[in-house]
């Protein structure tokens, strides 16, 4: 499927689920679109590997929990492009337990603004000063990524994964995504994808992942239906279909954790009975 022509603002594309999103956007011949604030090292391979992929893009360094950053952002994309079909709301930040512990250290006393401006005030400035570009342009879509963190709090084997702030924040993500399927109707289509453990993001590659103890992993994995962790490109491959391909889904929140959620409680054998 061709997207030459349209246009994808992708934030968090220097990390690898972003990379993976963009890559696969940008294999498909969309403009990417790619703000950035931090991890310069990793914007400058990306921009990097992007050029030699002879892919379209532009980056934009941008404070994405800035009102006035994302609006001057937006004023880009339009002298840019002038139109933008997809938005895919790839931001956040949330500390780890096992790597920052208490909010009541002194080095986390902006922890949990950190993780509510980020993982949660970014996501709705993108889409508040975004969508006049996109609601002129018909079959466009937002797909917002959120957590299971949002479903388990800071409880069970993830309690070492997902702090306090960063799990409110993530609940809070299905009522943006119900709100905007109504509020960007009938032109503009918004679902969720609810990610579990992910390699880079809750999973092998991060510091908090090499910070457990191989007990701490094995509770993981077991709690895990697949027994195994997820991988970016996967991620990407439902976000392109969540964008693209589902004509008829808006509001929907699809959750992709290999069955973690479940994992928690077995299946007994059947009983007897005592009839």
């Amino acid at each position: 499927m061709s997207l030459k022509g349209k246009t994808v603002l992708i934030p968090g594309a220097s990390r690898p689920i972003g990379r993976a999103i963009a890559r696969k956007f940008g294999s498909e011949g969309a403009l990417l679109i790619l703000p950035h604030y931090d991890w310069p090292d990793s914007t400058a391979e990306m921009e990097e590997e992007f050029r030699n992929a002879g892919f379209s893009f532009f980056t934009h360094p941008t404070d994405l929990r800035d009102g006035n950053g994302v609006k001057q952002l937006a004023t880009e994309i339009k002298n840019h492009t002038s139109q933008l079909n997809f938005l895919i709301n790839n931001i956040e930040r949330g500390g780890m337990p096992v790597v920052h512990g208490s909010y009541d250290l002194e080095q986390n006393k902006d922890q949990w603004d950190l993780e509510i401006a980020t993982t949660l005030k970014a996501k709705w400035l993108l889409y508040h000063h975004c969508l006049p570009l996109m609601q002129n342009h018909p079959d466009g879509a937002i797909v917002n990524i959120s957590s299971i963190s949002s479903l388990t709090g800071r409880s069970g084997p993830a309690a070492l994964l997902f702090n306090d702030g960063f799990s409110a924040a993530n609940r809070a993500i299905q009522s943006f995504t119900e709100s905007w399927a109504r509020e960007a109707a009938p032109n503009i289509r918004v679902n969720e994808l609810m990610l579990g453990l992910i390699e880079s993001r809750h999973g092998p590659g991060t510091r908090g992942w090499e910070t457990l103890a191989e007990r701490e992993k094995k509770e993981l994995y077991d709690h895990i239906l697949l027994k195994r962790i997820g991988h970016p490109d996967e991620v990407a491959e439902v976000i392109f279909f969540l964008a693209v391909k589902a004509h008829y889904m808006t509001g929907t929140t699809i959750r992709m954790d290999g069955g973690f959620i479940f994992g928690g409680e077995k299946v007994p054998p059947m009983p007897p009975g005592r009839l």
